[in-house]
C-alpha cells in the first residue's frame, strides 16, 4: 500500500546493504537513501515516476541500480549522482546508451542526471523541462550538438563540462542564467544559435569560467553575430 518514499526516510542508515521498492511506489523523495554507505544493490520498479534530488548520493558500495522498465517510460533521472555506470535499464547500462528521450511531464534534469555517459550521441529535451542542473550532462564526450527547448530558464553549473565533442548548441531566449564553468572544456564548440537579440544574450547572468577553454564559437543571435573573443 505504500506509494512514496519520504525526503530523508532511510538517510544516513549505514548498515543497509539492500533495497526492493514495491509495485506501488510512485515516487522516491529528496535525500532519502543518502549516505547509505553498505547499500550495494537497488531495485525500481516501472511504476516509480520522479526520483528526488540526492536521493542516493554518497551511497559508496553501490554495485547495481536495476530500473524495471524501459528508457522512455523513465522519469528517473535526479539523485543518482555519478553512477551512470551501476544504472541498468533492462540488461543495458545507462552510459552505454546512445540516444535518449525524456519523458514528458519532467520538469528539470537533476545534478548529474547522464554525468559520464560516454556513449551518449543525442538526447531530446521536452518542452516541459525548465531547468538543465549542475553536472547534467558533464563528461558526456561523445554527445555532438543539443537542443535546448524555450521552457528551460536556467542551465546549471558545469552543466555541460568536458563535453568534449560537443560542436554546437542551440540555446532560447528564456534562459535567464548559465552556471560556472557550464561549458568548459568544450574544446570542439564552435557554433551557438542563441533564439534572442544581442543585447539579450549579454543579459544573461553567466557563472565564472562558464566558456572557458572552448573552441573558438559564434554565437548567432537574431540581429548578429557574436563572436567568442567578445562575450560575457
Amino acid at each position: 500500500s505504500v506509494t512514496s518514499i519520504g525526503d530523508v526516510s532511510f538517510c544516513d542508515c549505514s548498515s543497509l546493504t539492500n533495497v526492493t521498492i514495491g509495485n506501488s511506489v510512485t515516487s522516491i523523495g529528496d535525500v532519502s537513501f543518502y549516505g547509505c554507505s553498505s547499500l550495494t544493490s537497488i531495485i525500481i520498479p516501472d511504476s516509480v515516476t520522479s526520483i528526488g534530488s540526492s536521493a542516493f548520493q554518497d551511497c559508496s558500495s553501490l554495485e547495481r541500480i536495476i530500473y524495471m522498465g524501459n528508457i522512455t517510460s523513465w522519469r528517473g533521472i535526479n539523485g543518482f549522482g555519478q553512477y551512470s555506470d551501476k544504472i541498468y535499464i533492462g540488461n543495458q547500462k545507462l552510459c552505454d546508451i546512445k540516444s535518449i528521450t525524456i519523458a514528458d511531464g519532467i520538469t528539470s534534469i537533476g545534478s548529474s542526471a547522464f554525468q559520464d555517459c560516454s556513449s551518449l550521441t543525442s538526447i531530446t529535451i521536452p518542452d516541459c523541462v525548465t531547468s538543465i542542473g549542475d553536472y547534467a550532462f558533464a563528461e558526456c564526450s561523445s554527445l555532438t550538438s543539443i537542443t535546448i527547448p524555450d521552457s528551460v530558464t536556467s542551465i546549471g553549473s558545469s552543466a555541460f563540462y568536458g563535453c568534449s565533442s560537443l560542436t554546437s548548441i542551440t540555446i532560447p531566449d528564456s534562459v535567464t542564467s548559465i552556471g560556472s564553468g557550464a561549458f568548459e572544456d568544450c574544446s570542439s564548440l564552435t557554433s551557438i544559435t542563441f533564439n534572442g537579440t544581442m543585447a539579450q544574450w549579454n543579459a544573461i547572468e553567466k557563472g565564472s569560467d562558464w566558456n572557458s577553454n572552448t573552441g573558438n564559437y559564434t554565437i548567432h543571435c537574431t540581429d548578429g553575430d557574436i563572436i567568442k573573443a567578445n562575450t560575457n
